[in-house]
């Protein structure tokens, strides 16, 4: 059978939907010849990510994800109007076009990624969108040191063009008229055919590039994409994107750095590494042996579910932890969702009323997280997580950002229970125990982010593991004390293992379960328990106001790690003068900064800024006047996240090239 005779027979049985499939199959072979073409290129690389397979067979998934996008509408129309009197052959023109443009749009982007790639070692990503706002500059740029690359890409385009332009006329030629009762049929079950696949998953949310993610090489994570994909998601991402000074009292780029760092508990000379304003040489209070570095984030575990804070009696575990540890009785969440406590406690990033940087498209890499700096000391780095890491798009972020290890549910040997968001937390911990070991017996140390998730709706967990404090027992009480439960259990193998005397344990929550009511910002909302542990660390009650923020630096200082770094946060095991206190919290679009005075400042998107005093009793907020330098601070600390994210401030190759400045010096 000639190729001819093969179009003909796929015409017979696809009828008026073959130029859509013939477009819909084109693009596959297109994404398909490109992306052998760059494995081959960087061919050691894919190889010591192990990535021939998973690059196609993830590729082959996210072209089909493409394409269905890119045929949905004709898919809807195409059965409805051919055969139309008038509308025919006015709709055959625009799919022609549709098809032509399409074609040029893949193979475009396909062309330009070598380019992109050897400049940027990533696909064509939001860069990509940005130099399109600076036309002028760009083809000045272009035009004097890329002609060859220019001559090319017109070359590629009027080529693609015309022979699209060709072979979209005839695969629009002679398409068979279904009869009227079958043309909603037919445009119908395109188009959920096509929801499928543009979603490529039955689950909670569509596939997104963290779902395809397997490597901490970020050009590999890259791959299985291809250009048009990641170009359109960026520019989906930096829609979301929404910088604090556009909706909060500005202030001069200068008052905000000075403002910052005179809030910090170094002195002015110490920030003295340009252009990044807050990058400095923090020395760690412990001076001995290195500790290895455990976070226990703790799925919407809030201060009223915690006894040992006052709230209800679900955790004696982590009460009684409490009173054997260092147990920080003020320290508040920086926002209401999972990825912004992830946001602070591995970066010490500042929240803004954008999405959390997790998800924001500058910091997929080359970001400042504390993963960083302990990868670059040789600490093994690894996230732990019971359920799919791709959700809200951690694995990606952590693997383009310093984490090498990633062990989610995928790689739970026979979980004991597995619920709507995972693994149970008994076998989290039972995970989290093993590395720790394996990792003690390799004499390696390791920082490990350890996340939970039964406290979460539906609220489903192993029963008959613990006496329900109410009914029915899919409660959000009752999986606070599993979750108690499954931490005491771990807590006893962890005090009896080799790793348990050389490592810095906190447990912190990520947020709060829900903050609701009628306040402006709900801080009693914000207030979620932090105990840090492990061999050697004296029971300590500390009522000093403090935030997420503060945690990565002290963790740091705590392990014996000397580092430049840009994180504002306090260094707890070093005295924090009170004025110097404070928590900040994002609501939604509102901000808010709470000191120790209890003195809270409220920031809302183009409204006056609003002054309070706040009742840590009654959780009240009292209408109260404040001194201005009170207001310029918060002011300042509102500002700092947005305007520090886009000036790439926490830029990890800037801060390295600072580092080795100085050093040479």
């Amino acid at each position: 059978m000639d190729f001819f005779s093969l179009l003909d027979l796929i015409k017979q049985i696809t009828g008026v939907m073959f130029p859509i499939v013939m477009f819909f199959i084109s693009g596959i072979i297109i994404l398909t010849i490109s992306r052998t073409f760059l494995c081959i290129w960087q061919n050691e690389r894919v190889s010591n990510a192990q990535g021939w397979r998973v690059i196609f067979i993830s590729g082959l998934r996210m072209d089909i994800v493409s394409m269905c996008y890119l045929v949905i509408l004709p898919c809807l129309i195409t059965p409805i109007i051919i055969g139309v009197p008038y509308l025919n052959h006015i709709w055959l023109i625009i799919l022609s076009l549709w098809i032509t443009l399409g074609l040029w749009l893949l193979v475009y982007m396909e062309a330009a990624t070598p380019f992109f790639i050897k400049e940027y070692d990533v696909r064509p990503n939001r860069l990509f969108v940005e130099y399109l706002i600076y036309p002028k500059e760009v083809m000045s740029m272009m035009w004097s040191g890329y002609k060859l690359e220019l001559a090319l890409g017109l070359i590629i385009s009027l080529t693609t063009l015309y022979f699209g332009w060709i072979f979209s006329n005839y695969l629009i030629q002679d398409l068979q008229t279904p009869n009227w009762y079958w043309r909603p049929i037919i445009a119908l079950s395109s188009v959920a055919l096509c929801v499928i696949g543009a979603r490529s998953t039955f689950g909670h949310r569509a596939i997104n590039p963290s779902m395809i993610a397997f490597s901490h090489d970020n050009l590999m994570n890259d791959f299985p994409l291809n250009s048009t994909y990641s170009v359109l998601y960026a520019m989906k991402l930096m829609r979301k994107t929404v910088d604090s000074s556009t909706i909060y009292p500005p202030m001069e780029k200068e008052d905000i750095i000075q403002t910052i760092q005179e809030n910090s508990q170094l002195p002015a000379d110490a920030f003295n590494y340009q252009p990044l304003p807050t990058l400095a040489y923090h020395k760690a209070s412990n001076t001995g042996k290195r500790k290895n570095i455990v976070i226990l984030l703790q799925e919407s575990l809030g201060a009223r579910f915690v006894g040992g804070l006052g709230g209800l009696p679900l955790t004696p575990n982590l009460d009684l932890l409490m009173q054997e540890s260092w147990n920080l009785t003020r320290l508040y969440a920086t926002g209401t969702r999972s990825i912004r406590g992830i946001e602070a406690v591995t970066t010490g990033f500042f929240p803004t009323p954008a999405n959390a940087v997790v998800k924001l498209p500058k910091s997929q890499n080359n970001f400042y997280s504390m993963a960083q700096t302990l990868k670059d000391e040789n600490y093994h780095t690894q996230f732990i997580y019971a359920g799919e890491s791709h959700f809200d798009n951690m694995k990606g972020f952590m693997l383009g950002n310093g984490f090498v290890d990633i062990q989610d549910l995928p790689t739970f040997h026979n979980p004991e229970f597995i619920g709507s968001w995972g693994a149970c937390d008994e076998d989290l911990y039972n995970k989290a125990h093993q590395q720790f070991s394996m990792l003690s017996q390799q004499d390696k140390p390791f920082f490990s982010l350890v996340f939970t998730t039964t406290n979460h709706s539906p609220y489903d967990y192993p029963q008959d593991k613990i006496e329900p404090y109410n009914q029915p027992a899919t409660t959000r009480e009752n999986t606070v004390k599993y979750s108690d439960y499954a931490l005491g259990k771990f807590l006893e193998q962890a005090k009896k293992s080799d790793y348990w005397d050389d490592t810095i344990f906190v447990l912190v929550a990520d947020h709060d379960s829900r903050a609701y009511g009628d306040q402006i910002v709900p801080i009693d909302c914000f207030h979620i328990p932090a105990v840090i542990f492990g061999g050697g660390i004296s029971a300590c009650e500390d009522n000093q106001l403090a935030s997420q923020l503060d945690l990565p630096p002290t963790l740091l200082s705590m392990a014996g790690i000397n580092a430049y770094h840009p994180m504002m946060g306090n260094d707890l095991t070093k005295e924090v003068e009170q004025h110097k206190q404070r928590a900040i919290m994002q609501y939604h679009n509102n901000f808010a900064w709470l000191n120790k005075d209890n003195h809270a400042v409220v920031f809302q998107p183009n409204k006056d800024l609003m002054t309070f005093h706040y009742e840590p009793t009654t959780h009240a907020l009292i209408p109260h006047e404040l001194p201005d330098s009170e207001i310029k601070t918060a002011n300042a600390f509102a500002l700092w996240g947005s305007l520090s994210y886009k000036q790439d401030f926490y830029q990890w190759d800037k801060i390295k090239a600072a580092q080795a400045k100085n050093t040479q010096n």
